[in-house]
This record gives C-alpha cells, sequence and structure tokens, in this order.
C-alpha cells in the first residue's frame, strides 16, 4: 500500500515505516510542469500552507531557468514573511567519539582504527562550557556517537552539568541532541532533563542505498532509525529535528523523503519537526563513497529553497560543513539557524589556540571556522538579526503549542523582541567595541520598525535593565 498522511491518524500506523521509495520516483518521474502550475504552488506557499508530496515533486520537476529563479524569489519572500530577518545562533559540542557503527561516510565509523577515541569527563565538559560562554553562546547541541557508554542515563547527566555552568553573565539556555535513537524510556529519561530539540538524521531515506553506507552496528537497521522519532513522540519528546546527509543519494529523492517525514509527523502527532537540516557531504577520515551523488552549489541553493517552500513554518539549519562564501549565499533563501564559532575536536573549546583539523580526531570537515564574533559580526553587515532566543522552549510553547503560536504568524511578536534582547546581552558582555557600535544600530532599526506593529515601550525599557545588568529577560 502507499502511505498517505491520513492512514496514520489511525493509531495502530504509529512507529511503522512510512517511506514508499517507489511512491517517490511515481512523483519525480511526471512530465515537467508547466510553468502557470509551478506558480500557483508558489503562491500557495507565501500564503503559508505546507506543500504535498506532488506539489514538491513539481517545484524540484521545475528546470527551467526562469522558474527556478522564481523559487528561489519565493522562497526568500516566505522566509521574510515567517522569520523576518532574524538568525538563530548555536554552537555543537562533542562530548564523545565512541561508536559501534560502521557508516562508510564518517570518521567515526567503528573500522576507523585511527580515529582518536574520548569521551569528555565531567570537568573537562565543565571547562568546554566555560570557554563556549565566554564567547557568548547561549544554545548548544551536544553530540555523541553510538556507543553503550552513551545511554540515555548519561546523556541526560550530561545535559543537566551543562545547564549548571555559569561563567560571569554566561550560561547555556538550550541543550539540544544529537544523538542514537533510544525506546520510547530511554527518550523519557532523556526529556526529563530539560533538553530542547532531539535530532536524529535518517542520512539517506532510501532503504536499498541505505543497507550500502551503514555496513554494521545498530544503526544499519533502516526501520529502527526510521521510527526514531515516533518513539520520541510516543514519550512526550514533541521538539524533534530530521535531516538528511547531501551526497549519499539523488537529492531530489531525500527532499521528497523529508517532506514526507513532516508530512507522517504532523499527522500521526499533530505537529511536524521543529528543525529539518541539510548537510552536504565533506570530507572524513576512510571516507568510502564514489562522488556520484554529490550535490553541487546550484542544486544546494535550489533544494534549500524547494524546502522553504514545502515547509514554511519549520526551521532550517545550516552548518559549518559550508564555507562562508556559501552559507552568504544560501541563507537569503530559507535558513533560519546557523552554528558560529565551531570546533569538531573533542576539547577543543577549552584550548587556548587554534589548531589545524585533524580529520583522525573529528568526524569530518567544516568549512567556516571563523569565530561566532565574526559571524555576528557579517550578520549584522547583511542586514541580519543575531539571535540566541530560548524563550518558546522555555515557557512550554513548543511541539503542538509552537505550532498554534507559529502557524498563523504570531510567533514574529515574540521572536523579534526576544532576539532584540539576547543580541543586546551579546552587545553589553561580549561584543567588541566595533561589533557592539554595529549592534546597537541594529537594534535601534528593529525598534523603529517594530513600533508600527506592537507597542515598544516595554521592549525599550528591558534593554535598558539589560544595560544595567539585568538578565534572561524575555517575552
Amino acid at each position: 500500500m502507499k502511505f498517505t498522511p491520513e492512514v496514520c491518524r489511525i493509531k495502530d500506523q504509529r512507529m511503522k515505516p512510512f517511506i514508499d521509495a517507489a511512491e517517490i520516483w511515481e512523483h519525480l518521474n511526471r512530465p515537467a510542469p508547466d510553468k502557470q502550475g509551478v506558480r500557483d504552488i508558489i503562491a500557495k506557499s507565501l500564503s503559508k500552507q505546507r506543500l504535498s508530496l506532488a506539489e514538491t515533486a513539481t517545484l524540484i520537476n521545475a528546470t527551467d531557468p526562469e522558474l527556478i529563479e522564481e523559487i528561489k524569489n519565493g522562497a526568500r519572500e516566505l522566509k521574510k514573511r515567517v522569520y523576518g530577518n532574524r538568525i538563530v545562533l548555536f554552537a555543537p559540542l562533542y562530548i564523545g567519539n565512541k561508536c559501534t557503527n560502521n557508516c562508510r561516510y564518517c570518521g567515526f565509523r567503528a573500522s576507523n582504527k585511527e580515529a582518536v577515541r574520548k569521551t569528555l569527563d565531567d570537568m573537562e565538559i565543565i571547562h568546554e562550557v566555560e570557554a563556549l560562554e565566554d564567547n557568548g553562546q547561549k544554545r548548544l547541541i551536544l553530540v555523541y556517537g553510538e556507543h553503550p557508554q552513551y545511554d540515555a542515563e548519561y546523556i541526560a547527566h550530561t545535559v543537566r552539568l551543562v545547564y549548571s555552568v555559569k561563567k560571569g553573565p554566561g550560561e547555556i539556555r538550550r541543550v539540544n541532541i544529537n544523538a542514537a535513537p533510544f525506546d520510547i524510556e530511554g527518550f523519557r529519561i532523556v526529556k526529563d532533563s530539560g533538553i530542547g530539540t532531539y535530532q536524529v538524521f535518517q542520512e539517506t531515506y532510501h532503504p536499498e542505498v541505505y543497507k550500502q553506507y551503514h555496513l554494521s552496528g545498530k544503526k544499519a537497521d533502516y526501520e529502527y532509525r526510521l521510527t526514531s522519532l515516533d518513539r520520541a513522540q510516543e514519550a512526550g519528546l514533541d521538539d524533534v529535528g530530521i535531516g538528511a546527509l547531501f551526497g549519499l543519494y539523488d537529492w531530489r529523492f531525500e527532499v521528497m523523503a523529508l517532506v514526507r517525514h513532516t508530512n507522517h509527523l504532523e499527522a500521526c502527532y499533530n505537529v511536524g519537526p521543529h528543525t529539518i537540516s541539510f548537510p552536504r557531504m565533506q570530507d572524513a577520515a576512510t571516507l568510502d563513497m564514489d562522488g556520484k551523488y554529490i550535490v553541487n552549489d546550484e542544486e544546494f541553493v535550489r533544494l534549500i529553497a524547494i524546502l522553504r517552500l514545502a515547509v514554511p513554518y519549520t526551521g532550517l539549519i545550516l552548518t559549518a560543513r559550508e564555507n562562508k562564501f556559501v552559507r552568504h549565499e544560501v541563507m537569503q533563501y530559507g535558513v533560519s539557524q546557523i552554528d558560529g564559532g565551531t570546533k569538531l575536536e573533542i576539547g577543543s573549546y577549552s584550548e587556548s589556540q587554534n589548531q589545524e583539523q585533524d580529520l583522525n580526531k573529528e568526524q569530518f570537515k567544516i568549512n567556516d571556522d571563523r569565530s561566532l564574533n565574526e559571524i555576528i559580526e557579517e550578520l549584522l553587515e547583511n542586514d541580519y538579526m543575531p539571535s540566541f532566543c530560548t524563550a518558546c522552549y522555555r515557557l512550554g510553547r513548543t511541539g503542538e503549542h509552537f505550532m498554534e503560536f507559529s502557524v498563523p504568524g504570531f510567533i514574529k511578536r515574540f521572536c523579534g523582541p526576544n532576539a532584540l534582547l539576547t543580541l543586546s546581552e551579546y552587545l553589553c558582555d561580549y561584543a567588541p567595541e566595533a561589533t557592539a557600535e554595529k549592534g546597537w544600530k541594529m537594534v535601534e532599526k528593529q525598534l523603529k520598525e517594530l513600533e508600527n506593529s506592537q507597542d515598544t515601550n516595554e521592549i525599550r525599557s528591558r534593554i535598558e535593565q539589560i544595560k544595567l545588568g539585568k538578565r534572561d529577560l524575555y517575552f
């Protein structure tokens, strides 16, 4: 049978495989669409309606340069309407790289005997978090290999430890997780530690290709991984992130599968993924792939724009795998979150000097190693609003509650002011003088723009409180 969103409304269809490769290719193999059909779909997305598989396929199959440009322009406009000019910032923190999986694209694969294995102890975690706080970070994603040591209790322990670290005005207010999937009880344990988003990437959604890249270990079980976020939802963990590693298989198929996964979660649990990630394959120790499906820059822009139109309210994450020039180009087409000041070698944030990347100590090569402040400088110069906001998570605006606020567009009432407040904190506590000057100009500009839509007296009052030393103010 073909899996449709309606099927999931029946309780016993939850936690069942939902990817039908033949169905996806049936959509993709249809004739090239006419121009008006493509334009009608762009218009539907601009009205903030999620697209169907068939509609997403129509955008993918639009190869006329004129239509591709219209898709990109539509994505740019939709991003402005939903997210404004805000870009949320975070940093990854690798806790341990022990791994029992043998994935052909990963530097941490079990068969890489040259890999330098390390797991941070509690004191080392504290030192890493302090170093991140010294740079102004407020949001982290903790990353773990798949290994018995990194069970749910251990992850919950490290989350609580990270939250406990306070240095000067610094604190981590949101801890997200990228780790192996658990059973329902395991997800409950991790949820109770107070995490934000739990990410599990399928890497490739094509069942046969998945087998070719995942040679051994628990990750080799395609269906267990595919249904992992169903188990998270059943555990009450409703803030989840999905993603695919572009370069393993045809990018068109992976985009369709990401939309299918989104549809599945919405139909079964009334809430889609909080974020979608789309990392491109980068160099890694013992990398073993032929490069047939490597995604070029032009295709990368297209797939981001299509994802933005297909899922208007889902956050799109762009990482430091990409170089600064690519990041600058693609950010306008729908990206809402980026990392800054990224280091992947375990324990490297607390080191006093930057070191050359060693792929036997890292999962993959990063191509944007600029500091957090350099990233913020560039955002300000390009009229983006850097944000460290964590208010929705901490006020319970997640899952269905988040959808209640975000889908009608009301979330802009909170995100704009909260971005201003968190940027104000950064400017007071961490920014060099030149950055602070640019940042306060941005704050004032945004305040003037908000005056047309809401009362700014309270926002200005809270900014003044921040200048006097108050912290962690939000709406």
